[in-house]
């Protein structure tokens, strides 16, 4: 069930050319605490300035709490990122050490995915930046589209028990103690503006769907547009469904999707998914100015979501994931405004023509990548699962 608090203030970060100034300032500002979770910590300019951040903050006394996933961040940690963090001070934690690497075990999917910080138990960030420079990639004209947001108010009340909730959990199964200290600080929830807003989280026990049916309520309920931007889109049925009916029934549906081949067989087994929804109604619009990381929706132009969640079996059914939903036409309007420019600047819209004039080669590898990937979800047991058959 989702609940809503009113009373946020609300600020939607672009790109890490807005995040990382606005996460460092806060981590510089922290008096006591930090919980910072991240699926990539890299040891690149950017990754390396906000792990001094995160070390000047516990030079001066501030408990620093880093956890770490330990497949999206195996580069890194063999580089020695976890035991500089710890020489810094810094109390670092990898979710699921990535053991065995060619093993294909259902368990090694479930992934710490979340980009979530909290400061001193009164401001939180959630999104799907991870902490690595997504301005300057090589060749690319613009930062790789991405969103995150700022968050003060009630909505902290379910952030904070959340963030510390999972730290205990990850140190207790790899016997670590939790840092000693002064006793938790107590959350700042107060309202601070006018934004009404949601935490949703998907884990493996209570929260299994909720990020999925607070996408599917809106969606159904959608009586003039929704616009979904996402970099990793491979529906289930259902979720198709309910997109092809609001298209039918007038909605104007737009969807935002990676136009660069960046994984292979996510790439192409989404392409084979575009001929049903093309004929239903369903525009679709591929981005490649850069690389698109979005996991973002706007709704009516009044429900948003920002977060870490594609719309995939992954982050759907297994990966731990954080989004925030929002029912606030100003904040809606500033992501439809950001979205309206990756439209315009940097996207091509396919045509059911277009679609029909693929060539052989293409529609080869489209059906071959997407069988692959029903195979591996066989494999891994989560195919017999209704949403995804």
């Amino acid at each position: 069930m989702t609940r809503h608090r009113d009373g946020n203030r609300l600020t939607l970060l672009r790109n890490g050319t807005e995040f990382f100034p606005a996460l460092e300032a806060a981590i510089d500002a922290a008096a006591r605490e930090i919980f910072l979770e991240t699926y990539i910590f890299a040891t690149d300019a950017t990754g390396q300035r906000i792990a001094a951040a995160l070390a000047r903050a516990a030079s001066r006394g501030v408990a620093v709490h880093v956890l770490i996933d330990g497949f999206g961040s195996r580069e890194y940690l063999a580089q020695g990122l976890g035991g500089r963090l710890r020489g810094g001070g810094v109390a670092a934690l990898v979710y699921r050490p990535d053991l065995a690497p060619m093993r294909l075990r259902r368990w090694r999917l479930r992934r710490l995915h979340r980009k979530l910080a909290v400061i001193d138990a009164r401001v939180a960030f959630i999104g799907g930046i991870n902490l690595l420079d997504d301005e300057h990639l090589p060749g690319d004209p613009a930062p790789r589209l991405d969103f995150a947001v700022r968050i003060e108010g009630p909505l902290l009340a379910d952030i904070v028990p959340e963030a510390r909730r999972l730290w205990r959990l990850v140190a207790r199964t790899q016997l670590r103690r939790r840092p000693s200290g002064a006793e938790p600080v107590p959350v700042v929830a107060a309202a601070c503006g006018d934004e009404r807003a949601a935490f949703l989280v998907r884990d493996n026990l209570r929260h299994r769907g909720d990020i999925e049916d607070a996408y599917l309520a809106a969606i159904r309920a959608a009586r003039t547009e929704i616009v979904i931007a996402c970099a990793y889109f491979f529906p289930g049925r259902g979720f198709r469904r309910a997109l092809r009916e609001a298209a039918r029934r007038g909605v104007r549906v737009s969807l935002l999707l990676q136009g660069r081949v960046e994984y292979v067989l996510q790439h192409y087994a989404t392409r084979a998914l575009y001929g049903d929804l093309l004929a239903s109604g369903v525009r679709i619009h591929e981005y490649a100015r850069s690389y698109l990381h979005a996991k973002v929706a706007v709704i009516d132009g009044r429900w948003a979501t920002v977060g870490s969640s594609n719309i995939d079996p992954l982050s759907f059914v297994l990966a731990r994931e954080a989004n925030v939903v929002v029912e606030d036409e100003g904040f809606a309007a500033a992501l439809r405004s950001a979205l309206d420019t990756a439209f315009a600047t940097g996207a091509r819209e396919l045509s059911p023509a277009d679609w029909r004039r693929e060539r052989l080669p293409a529609r080869l590898m489209t059906w071959a990548c997407y069988g692959i990937v029903r195979l591996i979800a066989g494999m891994t047991g989560y195919a017999r699962m209704e949403e995804f058959r």
